[in-house]
C-alpha cells in the first residue's frame, strides 16, 4: 500500500477533535485506501482493534444497514468499553439519512468519525445542512505526478530507468519526461498503475469508473430520462477542456445537432457532473478589479484519462490536458485556482492559498517570437511581486525571463518551491 502523506498528515491532525472527518472525491481516486492508512496510523499510536469499527457500504455485507435506524442500532452494539471508538464509514452516502446517525453518535457517545463519499449528497451544501460547524472536509484527487512515480516504482518491478528515491530526490532525469508523457495519457486513477496495462486495458478500467459515475451517481440518482442529452453534453465538455464557454454555447452546439435544450437544463447537467466530481469548475478572476467573475468559466476533468477513455487519444488534445494536469496539481496542493482576466487577455491560472499567490501560463512549446511574446507578455503586464511561471514541455523549458521562471511541466509538478 503506497502512502499518500499529503492527505494522511492533514487528516491525522484532526484525530480526537469534535469534528467528522469527511473525504470526498471522484470514484476510485483512493479515498478508501486513505481511510485504511488512517486506521493503520491509529494502530501505531496504540489504539486497539476493538476500538476501531470499519463499514464499507459498497459491500453486500452491509446491505442490511442502509437505513439510519438499522445502522445506529448496529453501531451501538459494538461501541468499545475501553474508551473512545473510532468509526470509519466508506461510501456513507449509500445509507439513507446517514447525517442523522453521525449527529446522534457525535452527541451521545465517545466517538471519532471518518467518512468517505462520491456524489452530490457529500457536497458541502448538503453536509452543512445537517452537520453545521461539526465537520472538516478533505478533497481527494487521483494520483499526483509524484504519487504516480511512487506507484510506478513499487508496482512495475523497478522498470523506471532514472535514479529516483522517496522523498523525491532526482539526481539525473533520465526518462522522467517520458514518464510524464505516460502520466498524461494514463492519468492518475490508482487502479491502472498497480500493474502493467496496455492503453486499451487501462481505458477500459477508466471507462468503467466513468460509466458507474454517470449512470449510478447522476442518471439513476437524479432520475434523468434524456440520457443521450447528458452524454452529448459530457462529450462537448471533454472536447473543450480549458476553453471558456457558457451554457448558451452548449445549447447552440446541441441545436446544430438537432437536439434542442434550454440554458437552465444545461446548467443543471453541469451542476450534476460537478457534484459527482467528474468535472471541476474554474471561475475567472479579474486581476485589476480583484473580483471573481460569474461568466465564461472553464471546466477541467477529474483525470486526464477520462477524456481519452471516452473520446480516444488525439494529438490536438495534448495542450488542454497539460493545463488539466497543472490545474489538478494546484488543487491537490490546496490552492484555489482561477482563470485570470487582465484587460482583454487571459492568464491560464491564478492560484491562491492564504497569503501565497502564483501566476501561471501553460504552453506545449514556444515555436515563434509571437508565441513567446504572448506567453511572457501577459505575465509581465501584472504589476506585483508574486511568483510567475511559464510551464512548457519542449527542450528549452528552463531559465528565467525578466523575473518569470520557465520550467518543464514535469519539473514544476515535482517542485517543492510553491
Amino acid at each position: 500500500m503506497i502512502k499518500r502523506p499529503l492527505y494522511t498528515k492533514k487528516i491525522m491532525s484532526y484525530v480526537d477533535t469534535p469534528f467528522v472527518k469527511i473525504l470526498t472525491g471522484v470514484r476510485r481516486c483512493g479515498k478508501s485506501t486513505i481511510l485504511k492508512m488512517v486506521m493503520d496510523e491509529l494502530g501505531q499510536r496504540g489504539i486497539t482493534e476493538n476500538c476501531i469499527l470499519h463499514y464499507n457500504f459498497d459491500s453486500l455485507e452491509y446491505e442490511e444497514l442502509k437505513t439510519a435506524k438499522t445502522l445506529f442500532a448496529e453501531i451501538k452494539k459494538h461501541l468499545s468499553d475501553e474508551g473512545k471508538t473510532y468509526l470509519f464509514f466508506d461510501e456513507i452516502q449509500e445509507v439513507e439519512s446517514w447525517e442523522k446517525v453521525v449527529n446522534s453518535l457525535m452527541t451521545d457517545y465517545d466517538v471519532d468519525i471518518y467518512v468517505t463519499g462520491s456524489n452530490s449528497r457529500m457536497m458541502s451544501s448538503e453536509i452543512s445542512t445537517y452537520l453545521t460547524g461539526r465537520y472538516i472536509q478533505f478533497r481527494v484527487f487521483p494520483l499526483s505526478f509524484t504519487e504516480y512515480l511512487m506507484f510506478r516504482k513499487e508496482y512495475t518491478s523497478g522498470t523506471l530507468t532514472f535514479p529516483i528515491s522517496f522523498p523525491l530526490e532526482i539526481d539525473s532525469y533520465g526518462n522522467l519526461y517520458e514518464e510524464f508523457a505516460r502520466y498524461l495519457r494514463y492519468g492518475g486513477f490508482p487502479a491502472i498503475h498497480l500493474q502493467k496495462y496496455s492503453h486499451e486495458e487501462a481505458y477500459t478500467i477508466v471507462r468503467d469508473i466513468y460509466n458507474s459515475t454517470i449512470y449510478t451517481d447522476i442518471v439513476k440518482r437524479n432520475q434523468i430520462r434524456k440520457v443521450d442529452q447528458l452524454e452529448r453534453i459530457v462529450r462537448f465538455l471533454f472536447d473543450n477542456v480549458g476553453r471558456t464557454f457558457s451554457a448558451a454555447s452548449i445549447s447552440k452546439y446541441l441545436k446544430n445537432e438537432n437536439r434542442a435544450i434550454d440554458n437552465e437544463t444545461v446548467y443543471s447537467y453541469l451542476e450534476k457532473l460537478e457534484n459527482a466530481y467528474i468535472i471541476h469548475r474554474c471561475s475567472r478572476y479579474d486581476v485589476q478589479g480583484k473580483e471573481i467573475l460569474k461568466t465564461q468559466e472553464k471546466f477541467y476533468l477529474a483525470d486526464t484519462a477520462l477524456r481519452y477513455s471516452v473520446l480516444g487519444y488525439s494529438p490536438d488534445s495534448v495542450a488542454a490536458m497539460l493545463e488539466n494536469i497543472v490545474y489538478l496539481e494546484l488543487r491537490h496542493r490546496g490552492y484555489d485556482v482561477y482563470v485570470g482576466k487582465l484587460d482583454n487577455t487571459e492568464i491560464d491560472f491564478i492560484a491562491a492559498k492564504q497569503e501565497n499567490k502564483l501566476y501561471i501560463q501553460v504552453t506545449q512549446q514556444i515555436g515563434s517570437v509571437e508565441t513567446e511574446q504572448r506567453e511572457y507578455g501577459r505575465l509581465l503586464d501584472i504589476r506585483d511581486n508574486y511568483p510567475k511561471y511559464v510551464l512548457r514541455t519542449d527542450a528549452f523549458a528552463g531559465g528565467n525571463y525578466e523575473g518569470i521562471k520557465t520550467m518543464h511541466i514535469a519539473d514544476f509538478l515535482l517542485s517543492e518551491e510553491y
